[in-house]
């Protein structure tokens, strides 16, 4: 028994990645790059531009920094290893790096479906208790919201990732993916893992449909608020808001669900891949430019922060 687990741990696993090396692999390659530079930028100026403009001191724009700074460690944590492992040829991933990749992942994945959830209470307080939201939603209670979405991340990701690193690896150490994901790592372990899986699927209901319900009953009661409006610009502003967020929670909630609540029967290599590209690289990528382009309130800082920039200049 200490023999097969020294075994496991001493031992690499493979990643092989997305592409396989060829034209088509390095313009593949190089597009993910854009991407991921993209994502980096985009979010950290929206962090920047937060932290700068007094008037998004407030709960919402403090939580949507703390969605940008999950959506810049998710797409490091994936992105600068693949490419590393393309370009070098090396595709080997040590054991306690494996495990330290799943760990990250987990908390990021946990963290975001939560963030999306204090953000959608945020947006149903503001709209349908407008007078009630410096005492419902006010800085104090946005930490304490903050704190409690990544102890959330980082204790469900403890759990799996201890259980997951103890299973046994005894056949072929080739993991068919471009990370360390649990399903993809399920697939290569040499011990019945039917009770984790059912593990597995009662932690996505409690972070992913349980969220997604709550996040639905508050835009449902916000669609009802919104509707009573006698005020044309006033309704307009808060289906812009809403419009942004519900987009954002297609992109990320749909992949997921479809990720980890299917049956291991029905899973496909291909598919998870595709699924773990949009939660992992597409969704962080496209969440600057949906609450930027699509927020007035983003737009005017910004136009601001420009206009000081050009006139300190000149």
């Amino acid at each position: 028994m200490w023999e097969n687990e020294n075994q496991t741990f001493a031992k690499d696993f493979i990643l092989l990645g997305l592409f396989h090396a060829d034209l088509w692999g390095c313009l593949f390659l190089t597009f993910i790059l854009i991407v991921f530079l993209w994502t980096i930028m985009g979010n950290a100026g929206l962090i920047l531009l937060i932290r700068l403009n007094s008037q998004l001191h407030t709960p919402m724009y403090f939580l949507l920094s703390h969605l940008s700074f999950i959506d810049i460690l998710t797409i490091s944590n994936v992105v600068p290893n693949m490419a590393s492992n393309f370009i070098s040829g090396q595709l080997s991933i040590t054991f306690a790096g494996c495990g330290f990749q799943l760990f990250l992942y987990i908390i990021f994945v946990g963290a975001e479906c939560l963030v999306f959830t204090t953000m959608s209470y945020d947006r149903y307080v503001a709209i349908c208790h407008p007078l009630h939201y410096p005492i419902l939603m006010n800085h104090r209670i946005s930490a304490g919201m903050a704190a409690g979405f990544w102890l959330g991340g980082v204790v469900n990701s403890t759990i799996h990732t201890a259980y997951v690193l103890h299973l046994p690896y005894c056949g072929t150490r080739v993991i068919d993916h471009f990370f360390c994901e649990i399903q993809a790592m399920l697939k290569i372990s040499c011990a019945d893992t039917s009770q984790y899986e059912r593990g597995v699927f009662i932690s996505a209901v409690f972070f992913f449909v349980i969220p997604f319900s709550v996040i639905l009953a508050s835009y449902a009661q916000i669609l009802h608020t919104v509707l009573q409006m006698k005020s044309a610009d006033a309704q307009k502003k808060a289906f812009s808001t809403c419009s942004s967020h519900l987009i954002v929670l297609a992109m990320y909630y749909g992949p997921c669900v479809f990720a980890y609540m299917r049956p291991k029967s029905y899973h496909t290599t291909s598919q998870d891949k595709v699924l773990a590209i949009l939660y992992t690289i597409v969704t962080p990528m496209l969440n600057p430019i949906i609450y930027s382009l699509r927020n007035k309130d983003v737009l005017c800082a910004l136009k601001k922060l420009l206009g000081k920039t050009l006139s300190h200049r000149n």
